[in-house]
């Protein structure tokens, strides 16, 4: 679930266009049970003016074809092409102390397990096994991906804004 300027608000999907001719749109879902983004309808824009009513027509590959309001036609599913989709944080269900939304974690700084300070969580990213910690920072020749593992990464302090990370061998 990506970062927006609302901490308020997380973001639990995304629009990839249009399905069919008859304004169902396809939908991917970020939520940890991905049918569940329809409990949390109505969705807001990142920018929290516009909301939308969200409900889930059928299972496709990659997601979900489903019906949003105010998108009536194949050219208005098109138009909202890869517009985020966002519910408020008390919609969503409380965490354990172990699971982290990816909105609370980007920004945080990173240290090393001797404080020295390593850089600063730009993005979660995930290729299918497990999360990676898009680090960057002034001593970073280039983007740095940390494995968000409990080996890897053994201290997150949301309350401190800073992670701990004990990284392989050689990755800084």
């Amino acid at each position: 679930m990506a970062e927006t300027e609302n901490e308020d608000l997380i973001c639990v999907g995304a629009i990839s266009g249009a399905f069919g001719v008859r304004g169902e749109i396809r939908l991917k879902s970020f939520c940890a049970v991905p049918d569940e983004i329809e409990d949390y309808s109505p969705l807001t824009s990142e920018d929290g003016t516009a909301q939308y009513s969200l409900y889930l027509t059928r299972a496709i590959k990659n997601g979900f074809a489903a019906r949003l309001s105010g998108v009536e036609t194949k050219e208005d599913a098109d138009a909202m092409k890869g517009v985020r989709l966002f519910a408020h944080r008390d919609q969503l269900p409380k965490l354990p102390d172990d699971e982290f939304y990816h909105a609370d974690l980007i920004g945080l700084e990173v240290y090393d397990t001797g404080g020295a300070l390593l850089g600063r969580v730009k993005d979660v990213l995930n290729h299918g096994a497990s999360d990676l910690l898009e680090i960057h920072g002034q001593g970073l020749k280039s983007t740095v991906l940390l494995p968000f593992t409990l080996a890897a990464v053994p201290t997150v302090d949301l309350e401190a804004g800073r992670i701990i990370a004990d990284p392989p061998e050689g990755l800084f």
